[in-house]
């Protein structure tokens, strides 16, 4: 299935679209549009597909991501179900014109034109910019039309002024204009997403495409700047991850489930991708959480 279109239509008073998305709702296929798009993860945790990019995200992350992006957010089931615990999330969908030419040319508009330039392959925020900018997108809920304009100016403001903003996918993928194309490299993420806790050839996924193992090399290699072992390392590696901050299993379960039969290249490869052990992972991740606790008590 190849990506498919999505266009949003502004309403009689609002030029751009804020939506808040609960349960069942925040369910979503591999799409793009033309609007500029920022996502406030409010409750969830899973995966994310943003062009050849493949990570995880969890609550309270933001990803703003460029116009005709083809992206995906795929939602553990917990937060898909229309229960208590339910996820929910707040999008931003606006074109990337929407300012205005003249605005954007003056020259206190510098941190909005770098916004908007910034994010044609994916960005996610960092750091403290995350809170400031979710507060702002939830008042964007209840702001009336030119209120939210204001909002999203700031937010748009906010984002430009940052300098540690994480790019995410590949600029060569951002090439590939044929939906043939994006099919192709499509039959490979869903492959490996769905396959990647079981053994992976490299034979076995040239086969979707119809390739010899070196010309699949090669393919992939041109059109995602990375050789085929390291998105999958990737993949395997960000499904670790989530399970050692939301799993109570211990790191040898949690390297077999997700495809590895020897916990020592485990170790090595989960290095080379996060720069360090799992349980120093999982430690630095509680003792963060626990931090931002404590500051949050703080204030109240």
């Amino acid at each position: 299935m190849k990506p498919v279109l999505r266009q949003i239509t502004a309403s009689p008073s609002s030029s751009f679209l804020v939506r808040k998305d609960k349960g069942s709702f925040m369910v979503n296929n591999w799409h793009y549009h033309p609007e500029m798009e920022i996502l406030y993860i409010k409750k969830s945790s899973g995966t994310w597909l943003i062009g050849d990019h493949i990570g995880h995200f969890r609550s309270g992350d933001i990803v703003m991501v460029g116009a005709n992006l083809p992206h995906c957010f795929r939602h553990e089931p917990l937060y898909i179900n229309d229960g208590d615990a339910a996820g929910e999330t707040i999008c931003v969908k606006f074109q990337p014109d929407i300012l205005g030419k003249a605005l954007l040319q003056l020259p206190e508009a510098l941190h909005l034109r770098s916004a908007i330039g910034a994010c044609g392959c994916g960005i996610k925020l960092q750091g403290n910019l995350r809170a400031k900018i979710a507060a702002l997108i939830d008042r964007m809920l209840d702001a009336t039309p030119g209120k939210r304009l204001v909002l999203l100016i700031s937010i748009l403001e906010d984002i430009g002024a940052q300098k540690q903003n994480l790019p995410l996918s590949s600029k060569g993928f951002m090439q590939m204009q044929d939906d043939a194309e994006r099919q192709r490299i499509k039959l490979v993420f869903d492959y490996t997403f769905n396959k990647y806790s079981e053994k992976i050839t490299i034979d076995n996924v040239a086969a979707l495409l119809h390739l010899t193992p070196q010309s699949f090399c090669r393919y992939f290699k041109s059109k995602t700047n990375k050789t085929y072992i390291r998105f999958l390392m990737e993949v395997r590696i960000g499904a670790a991850c989530r399970l050692l901050v939301e799993d109570e299993n211990n790191v040898s379960e949690i390297s077999y489930a997700c495809g590895y039969n020897n916990i020592s290249h485990f170790n090595h490869q989960f290095k080379c991708i996060t720069g360090k052990n799992p349980l120093e992972y999982k430690r630095d991740y509680l003792d963060n959480k626990a931090l931002k606790g404590e500051r949050k008590s703080e204030i109240f």
